[in-house]
């Protein structure tokens, strides 16, 4: 009997009992959706979280200056001022492999355009800043030195921004005011989309940090109350450009040893680290879940598989005494085993693909599919099905012939 009549007479068998071979099948369905709907989350969820560092700058250390502390009573970070544009100047000058250095000193504030008015955050910085946190432009330029040093009243805008304010219209070269204090605008920046928090990073408006200081903040002339972005040339150098600023800050500052910081310095490639690691943790415990259908499903397979060979027990005593073998008789229940699993896995990784879509759309993360992952999932249930299917099959193609001739 040839390999296509076999399968032929496993497929004829199952369907004589549809729902049950479906039901048989819906372990193997549910385990390999799983496995399907995991691979592919978890990649989205790789690629969200690499697209969300990327936007904030690559190779980035984020320095803040450090907290109050009142009557036991510890403030966030920021709380008191106590990094100095010194403090950056050394950085910048005696910390090797610092690709570039740039300060972020913020505040909300009202931005009005002649016919609309938006608040936004707005941001006193220097040059390096698109360098820092690998941002463009798409049209205009960026401030230069030159407006930093003389407190030119300039600013580039984000795209949220120019949105608001100047819906249908080319904002360069036009005059915003932010807190009634005009400001001419140089250039757009290139959309970054919502950051790691939800927060929306188009929604800001950049100005020289001098004039920051003079027009918005007044009074800290040396003082940065505001964070401190450095970049590092490769992302190996990050790790030995954070312990060589944490030792020239708390050289400048006079921290004793023991002491602790008066400032806090992050590390980004560190917290990625971390949400990498949660992310791997969940698909370990969605891959259990998948394991565990997967056995079951193969256990139901070999459940119904022994009916079966009950239910046949005639049926195979009549094919042996005309002439089948036992080999044949142990083929065909494979079959029928293995048929089931591939059924299963199949209808699993259509519906995996259909869950692993709904579930992107619904959380706006990509989708990105793994042939591989679908094979191995496949793969791994027509094992599943082929080892639970053995017992089965070796108990049908072991009956004696008379004794299954007289069963009823």
């Amino acid at each position: 009997m040839s390999i296509w009549q076999t399968l032929r007479i496993a497929l004829l068998a199952l369907r004589r009992n549809k729902m049950r071979s479906f039901l048989t099948t819906l372990g193997m369905v549910i385990g390999v959706a799983a496995v399907i709907a995991m691979v592919a989350i978890g990649e989205g969820a790789t690629a969200k979280v690499e697209a969300q560092f990327a936007a904030l700058g690559s190779n980035l250390l984020v320095l803040s200056p450090g907290s109050t502390q009142m009557g036991g009573v510890r403030g966030g970070a920021g709380t008191i001022s106590t990094l100095t544009w010194d403090d950056l100047r050394a950085i910048e000058d005696e910390v090797s492999s610092v690709r570039a250095i740039a300060p972020s000193l913020r505040t909300s504030a009202n931005a009005m355009s002649e016919s609309q008015n938006w608040l936004t955050q707005v941001q006193g910085t220097t040059p390096p800043f698109l360098e820092v946190r690998n941002w463009s432009l798409v049209s205009g330029t960026m401030f230069g030195q030159s407006d930093l040093d003389a407190r030119t009243k300039v600013c580039v805008l984000g795209k949220t921004v120019v949105d608001k304010l100047f819906p249908d219209e080319d904002p360069v070269g036009q005059t915003v005011r932010i807190r009634n204090v005009p400001f001419q605008v140089m250039g757009v920046l290139a959309p970054k989309g919502q950051g790691s928090f939800g927060m929306d990073m188009d929604d800001v408006i950049l100005i020289p940090a001098t004039t920051f200081q003079t027009k918005l903040q007044g009074g800290l002339k040396n003082v940065l109350n505001g964070m401190v972005f450095v970049s590092g040339t490769t992302p190996e150098s990050v790790t030995k450009i954070e312990h060589d600023v944490i030792l020239l800050l708390r050289d400048r500052h006079h921290i004793q040893p023991g002491a602790e910081d008066d400032f806090s310095i992050r590390n980004l490639a560190e917290m990625a680290s971390a949400q990498q690691q949660e992310k791997q943790t969940m698909m370990m415990l969605l891959a259990s879940v998948a394991l565990v259908a997967l056995l079951v499903g193969g256990i139901g397979i070999m459940n119904i598989m022994l009916v079966s060979v009950t239910e046949r027990t005639r049926e195979i005593g009549l094919r042996m005494a005309i002439g089948a073998k036992p080999g044949q008789i142990l083929l065909q229940f494979l079959v029928e085993a293995l048929t089931l699993a591939l059924l299963g896995g199949l209808i699993g990784v259509a519906l995996g693909v259909f869950a692993a879509w709904r579930i992107s759309l619904k959380i706006e993360w990509p989708l990105l599919l793994r042939s591989d992952a679908a094979f191995v999932a496949v793969g791994f249930s027509a094992f599943v099905g082929l080892l639970f299917g053995i017992y089965p099959a070796q108990r049908a193609s072991r009956l004696d012939p008379i004794e299954a001739l007289r069963h009823e």
